[in-house]
Formats: C-alpha cells, sequence, structure tokens
C-alpha cells in the first residue's frame, strides 16, 4: 500500500466515450484502495516521509471527507496518531461511510462545539509538539505542490501526445478547496485547466486558490446558473452518475457530477479529466438520496 511504482506513470490514461463524444480519464482512482485521486498527489509529501520522521498528524473538516479516510489510511500505515476535528456529529454514520472506516483504521475523532469551532482551528499550528504534523481541511497546503507537479510531468510524458500529434491541451479536475486545479494550472500553462466549485461559489474558489499563490490565466471555472449546495442530493446528478456508471469507470457522487454537467454544456474539445478518486464516500450519498427519496436502490 501507497508504495511508488517503478514505471514513469502512476497510473493510466483509458479513452473516454460520454455524452456522443471523447475524454480521456486519467486514472488515479485506481492507485489505492484508500489513498487515490487528488488525495494521493496532495499527501505525496507525507506519503514519502519516513515514519520516524512524524508521530502525529491533525487535521479537520467534515466526518463524510476523502481526505479524512485517506489520513487515517496513511497514518494507519506509517504508525503514526491520527487526529481529526469536526463540529458535533449529528447524523449517523453507515458502516460504509468514510467515518466508520477511518475509525477502524485508528482516527481519533474530536467534536468541537460550533461556536468554538473556528477559533479552535485557527490554533491548531501553534505550539505544536514534536514531530507533529497539522493538514489543513481537504489537503488545501503547499506541501500539496510536489504530488501535483509529479502529475502533471506524468501527463507530459503520457503517449496521448504520441497518438495525437496535435496533443490534448485541455484538462478538467473538479474543485473542493481547489488546491489540485491550482497548482495543475502552474505546473502545464500551455493547457487549459477546467475546473467548477462545488463548495461555495466562484468568489469563494478564487479566495481559497489565492490564499495558496496567484491564480493563472489558464484556469478555467466553469459556472452553473442553478446553485447547488454541497454534498445535497441532486436528482440530475445522481441520473448523470447512473450514465457515468454505465460506461464502466465509477465516479465519485459529490464532486464529479457537478463537472462532468458543465463540460457537457460548456466545452467542446477533447479533455483529459483527471480521475479524483473519492468513490468511498459513495454509499454515504446514496444514503443521503435513499433518504430524500431520490433512488429506490
Amino acid at each position: 500500500m501507497f508504495q511508488q511504482k517503478n514505471n514513469s506513470s502512476l497510473s493510466c490514461i483509458e479513452k473516454f466515450l460520454f455524452g456522443g463524444r471523447s475524454f480521456y480519464v486519467k486514472r488515479d482512482d485506481l492507485l489505492d484502495p484508500y489513498l487515490s485521486g487528488n488525495k494521493y498527489r496532495k499527501l505525496y509529501a507525507l506519503i514519502n516521509t519516513r515514519s520516524e520522521n512524524l508521530t502525529k498528524i491533525i487535521s479537520y473538516g467534515g466526518t463524510q471527507s476523502n481526505a479524512m479516510l485517506s489520513l487515517a489510511a496513511l497514518c494507519n500505515k506509517k504508525g503514526w496518531i491520527f487526529e481529526y476535528y469536526t463540529k458535533p456529529l449529528h447524523i449517523k454514520e453507515n458502516s460504509d461511510s468514510n467515518y466508520a472506516q477511518a475509525l477502524s483504521l485508528g482516527m481519533s475523532h474530536k467534536e468541537l462545539d460550533d461556536d468554538l469551532y473556528r477559533d479552535f482551528i485557527a490554533t491548531l499550528t501553534l505550539n505544536l509538539e514534536e514531530k507533529t504534523f497539522v493538514v489543513h481541511q481537504g489537503g488545501a497546503d503547499k506541501s500539496s505542490r510536489a504530488g501535483v507537479e509529479e502529475l502533471a510531468k506524468e501527463i507530459l510524458e503520457s503517449d496521448l501526445h504520441a497518438k495525437h500529434p496535435a496533443g490534448i491541451r485541455s484538462l478538467a479536475t473538479p474543485s473542493g478547496t481547489g488546491t489540485t486545479a491550482l497548482y495543475l494550472a502552474l505546473a502545464l500553462p500551455e493547457y487549459k485547466v477546467y475546473t467548477t466549485p462545488t463548495i461555495g461559489d466562484k468568489a469563494y474558489l478564487l479566495e481559497q486558490m489565492s490564499a495558496l499563490e496567484k491564480v493563472p490565466n489558464n484556469l478555467i471555472i466553469l459556472e452553473s446558473e442553478k446553485k447547488y449546495h454541497f454534498a445535497k442530493p441532486y436528482k440530475e446528478f445522481f441520473d448523470l452518475h447512473v450514465r457515468l456508471v454505465e460506461t464502466g469507470i465509477v465516479f465519485d457522487l459529490v464532486y464529479a457530477p457537478k463537472l462532468w454537467k458543465m463540460l457537457l454544456e460548456q466545452t467542446d474539445e477533447e479533455i483529459l479529466y483527471i480521475h479524483s478518486g473519492g468513490t468511498t464516500g459513495n454509499a454515504s450519498m446514496l444514503e443521503r438520496y435513499k433518504y430524500k427519496g431520490l433512488v429506490s436502490i
């Protein structure tokens, strides 16, 4: 688990026919059962950190977080303590949820009152114990750059260009904090990098990315006329998810549907989609869809 492969590319690229168009998908979802997709890229520096160099990882966020589960798996493998802070847990999580799996991997969950949460998180990096490292929510950190630059290198060295002399010059990846999209655009200035905000709107996404680096012009944020709330079930998203599953590749139910919807509606060129993983969270999302009466399976 989490071992560097000997070949130059960690994941393959597959041709993908969807919505009457040709796309390509970089299968970062196949990197590891727990730590895959953009989480592998964001946590690349930690993956390559010697176990004895750290003793504890601290992070925070939601209890359905893919980053939470990835960190729990990584800490379990490395022998590190993993403390994870959230606001109060009001909904009982099922046994297949990211939360339940993270607990089984040794995560220590700490709940904070709503009115204390923001202030406490702001002080996490102050007076840290020796050999303790804080991973910000969703992996939004400058340390993520190294792993995303490795991803960019793999794209440049892929045989996709050999098969297409004109080259594929458009990429797509969904955004929570926008970290992957930002560093991908900075590493590949000759490419267009499409993304769409899933948490908040374009202004919020730009704020998150600008806290890390100046946002380059080749990063294109696709917006929808309809306002979508993060991780809320929408019938059109589930219908799109079902169509995606029918192609043979499973994408996550939180981030992927909105970006695929935007790509089909607002682009027309061949695009390399960077699979961001996160499919372990689908069980929890399916429960939400069932609870809302939007699906019967």
